[in-house]
Order: structure tokens, then sequence, then C-alpha cells
């Protein structure tokens, strides 16, 4: 069979491939991920306006690349998605540096040092898409040049202070120059920069902080450090860490480790709102799935289940590592991810294990029915699939009102209590519970506290009850705010006790 070779046009390929996904702050990850690969512990994001010619670099103290080394990741297409990589890499198809940086600019230059040599290569379109031929060839700069220019110079002297490094330099930013054209164009593209900021604290938010006993890597953008910032909420008692299960998949572990955010009554209301995100927590609940401890996905059940306010408080890392790749489907941007079936079904049960968790974080909250070491005043009945609340006829106080040896006013007690069950506003309940701007007010203040108990101790003390037996079954009656020291006082009052 006859054969011929069709090379692509680059300028026309690389415009097609401009378009495949990438925003600013997902192109940037994509760039700190080699960073990470090249074991840098310190990576800085540089970036300026220029008057209307901005220009962006991420800059590192990694291990660098030789002239060699350095050409081979400028290809496009350097290593195959089906080598086996090291555990510490965050790569994936070898297209990474080209595609996220080109997505973003029309040149892009990468500057690498070792402790022999520094070298640098460009990718520029507007070169390409001058040539005739459709060759592949990208440029090199001679450093000694590279040190005059106004942008290249000062990046280069930062990296010829360090035994090695990479800086890799976008301009020409034309996808930006786009979205910020205008009056206040320089303010739109430091937005974009801080919103770029607070994906990065995000999506390596584990690299940025210590974790087992691994040091944290110091990032910054134009000099501001950045800090880790944990989607699974503040290291807090009220926080929950339910227990790890591990999922064993093609000879290697998958560990899912389910936590449920506190509720807005635990912690400050700036915290509750930092870790609520833009998004708000209906939408951030679910699957946060890190490869090699690096963010993927956040944020989604995986059409396991829907997003539910109950659940809105449930977050679950999943950990995978860089050998299940073709499992999950990791796109280019590695930013989507899809779990195989037999993934997706341990991962259904683990949601029907933990979702009561989250939900009885509003339930007790509500009405603490869940207490079973209580007499509830109100208790929560299923007919027929119907769920209803209803005034607990055991109470002590309730049934002091129903048990009331006049029976006029013990129908009319009945009627009234009838009436208040039947009355829960259950719609406007949970429409209040829900929203985490709502604060509920006390339901009664500590005089009427006092008068609640006092007359539960007489009710309780005309029936034979007595020292520790009322003591404890006070403690096992549900009344609003009712302290153990509350119980003690008031039993030490004279007139509380047996004549």
């Amino acid at each position: 069979m006859k054969s011929v070779e069709l090379t692509p046009h680059p300028a026309f390929l690389i415009e097609s491939l401009r378009s495949i996904g990438y925003s600013l702050e997902t192109a940037l990850a994509d760039i700190i991920d080699n960073s990470i690969t090249a074991e840098a512990d310190r990576i800085s994001v540089r970036f300026m306006w220029a008057t209307g010619t901005p220009w962006i670099a991420v800059s590192d103290n990694g291990k660098g690349m030789s002239r060699e080394r350095l050409l081979e990741a400028m290809r496009f297409g350097s290593s195959s998605p089906l080598t086996k990589r090291s555990a510490l890499d965050l790569g994936r198809f070898g297209l990474g540096m080209k595609t996220a940086s080109l997505s973003q600019c029309r040149a892009v230059t990468v500057i690498s040092k070792t402790a022999r040599e520094t070298h640098a290569c460009v990718w520029d379109l507007d070169l390409l898409s001058e040539k005739i031929k459709p060759e592949w060839k990208a440029f090199l700069p001679e450093i000694d040049k590279l040190a005059c220019d106004p942008v290249a110079g000062p990046l280069l002297g930062e990296l010829a202070k360090r035994s090695s490094g990479t800086v890799v330099l976008w301009e020409r930013l034309d996808v930006i120059l786009s979205d910020a054209a205008g009056a206040g164009s320089e303010q739109r593209f430091s937005a974009q920069m801080d919103q770029a900021r607070i994906h990065i604290q995000t999506v390596f938010h584990r690299f940025l902080a210590t974790e087992g006993g691994r040091r944290a890597i110091r990032m910054d953008f134009n000099g501001s450090a950045l800090a880790a910032f944990d989607p699974f909420g503040p290291r807090h008692p009220a926080r929950q860490e339910l227990p790890l299960e591990t999922i064993p998949v093609s000879g290697e572990r998958i560990d899912v480790q389910p936590y449920v955010l506190p509720h807005h009554t635990k912690i400050p209301r700036a915290e509750y709102e930092l870790f609520g995100g833009d998004e708000g927590y209906l939408q951030n609940q679910g699957f946060y799935v890190y490869r090699n401890r690096r963010l993927i996905v956040k944020g989604t059940w995986f059409r396991l289940i829907r997003k539910a306010e109950l659940n809105k408080l449930v977050r679950v890392r999943v950990d995978i590592p860089n050998t299940l790749d073709h499992l999950w489907r990791i796109d280019i941007r590695k930013s989507q991810a899809d779990p195989p079936e037999t993934v997706l079904q341990e991962l259904r049960r683990i949601i029907h294990r933990i979702a009561g968790t989250g939900q009885r974080v509003y339930t007790n909250r509500a009405l603490k029915l869940q207490q079973r070491d209580k007499v509830p005043v109100w208790r929560r009945e299923v007919v027929d699939s119907l769920v209803r609340y209803v005034l607990n006829q055991d109470h002590p106080l309730i049934r002091a009102l129903t048990d009331d040896e006049d029976e006029p006013r013990r129908a009319r007690n009945r009627a009234c209590l009838q009436l208040i069950s039947a009355s829960f506003p259950a719609e406007m309940y949970f429409s209040d519970a829900a929203d985490d701007s709502v604060e509920f007010a006390p339901v009664a203040d500590e005089s009427q506290v006092v008068e609640m108990v006092r007359r539960l101790i007489e009710a309780m003390r005309s029936v034979g009850l007595d020292g520790d037996d009322l003591k404890q079954r006070l403690m096992k009656t549900e009344v609003p705010t009712l302290s153990p020291e509350l119980i003690d006082r008031l039993l030490a009052e004279p007139h509380a006790r047996s004549t």
C-alpha cells in the first residue's frame, strides 16, 4: 500500500489547539505542574500590565533542563500518555506546557538553567504563520540578547542567581487583551490574576502546606506569598473526619476520605463564608478528585446523586495515582475526570453511607430529634412515606397538660396542643434552616427556662421522684438551654424540695 506524508501546518494546527478549553487559571496551573515535577520548592508568578502590553512569567528553582531536554520539552507530544511516569510527575500527554501557554499568548519563551549551562527556546505563532512551508521550527534566542530584553532580561537575572531553574514567559497575551479591552482594562487584568491566584491556592493547597512529612512549596504572585486553601474546611472540632476507605483498582489503590464541614453556627461567619467559596456550599458539595495530590475535579457527585441542601456540608477527598489516568480519562487540561464503572459502584456505596452524617448536622440542629438520651418536645413520624412533626405526648410538661384532673381544662389543653402540632410551619422552617444567612434567636430567655424547670420539678415530685432519680429524669428531658448547672441550682432551692 502506498503512503504519503501529510504534515500539518504548524500555525494552523496550533491556532486550533488554542481553543482546547484552557482558562487563564487552568493554563497557569499546568505550567506550575511542570515546576513541581522538576522538584522546585520555590515557584513565582510574575506579571505586569505594562501599559497595555501585558506579560506573565512562571519562574522556579527546579532541576532545570539541558539543551537536549529543553528542546524535547518544547516538542508537541514530547511524551506518550501511555508511558509509566514517576509518582511525582504531574504531566500527562507531553502537551501541557505548549498548549497551556499558547492558549493564552502568541509567544512563549522558555529559559532553563542547570549547574553548567543556560538555554532558551521560543514558540512564536506570528513567525510561524509567516512561513510558506509548514515547518515545525522553534526559535533559539541567544542568552546574551535575552539579557538585554526589557522583559526577559530581569527574569534571566533572577534565574542566574539560582543554581538551577526554569522561566516560562508569556508575551503578546491576545486572549487576555480581548477579555480586558476598553476602559478599566488594567483593573480587569488584575481581577483575572486575582482569580488565578485563588484557583492556584486551591488546586495546589496540599503542596502549599506540609503533608505526610513533605516540605511545603513556597509560591507567590508578584512577591505576595500564596496560602493553602483547604476546601475541606478549617481544622475545627466541629469538622467531622469520617473513616478513610480504600478502593483497590488494577493493582493500585484509591483513597476516599469523607468530611462534614462545620455548620455556620459552630464557626465565625467570615470563616464559614470563606469555605463556601464564590459558588456557595450547595454547589461545592461532592467529590474532590486529586491526582498525585493535585486537585483535578471539585464539587461533583458524578451524577450518582443530586446536590441537595441537606448534603451541602459533605465533601469527599478522592486520591488517585497517575498510573490510573487511562481509567479515569484525565483530559489534557487536567481539569476533568470520569471514574470507571467499578469505581463508581464503590463511590455510590460510600455516598449512601456518609450522606446521613451530613444531613444530621441539620436535623440534629433543627429540633435535636436525634438525641436518643433525651425526651424531645417534638417527635418525627413517618406514615405512608410522609413525614410530619407532632408534639411528644411523653414529654413531662406536655403530659402534665393532658393529664389535668379538671376535665374541661384537660379538653382545652389537648385541643390547643393538637392545633399546635397540626400547624407546624414545615416549609417556612426548612427555608430558614437551609439559609445560611438566617440565625435563629434563642427560643426562651433564662427566666422562662427557670420557670419551666421549676414546674417540671414540682410535677415530678408530685409522682414520687426525688434525689438522683429526679435529676436524671430532668437531664433526659428536652428543655431549651437547660444545663446541669441550672438543674443543680434549682434542685437546691427550698421551695423545690419535698415537704
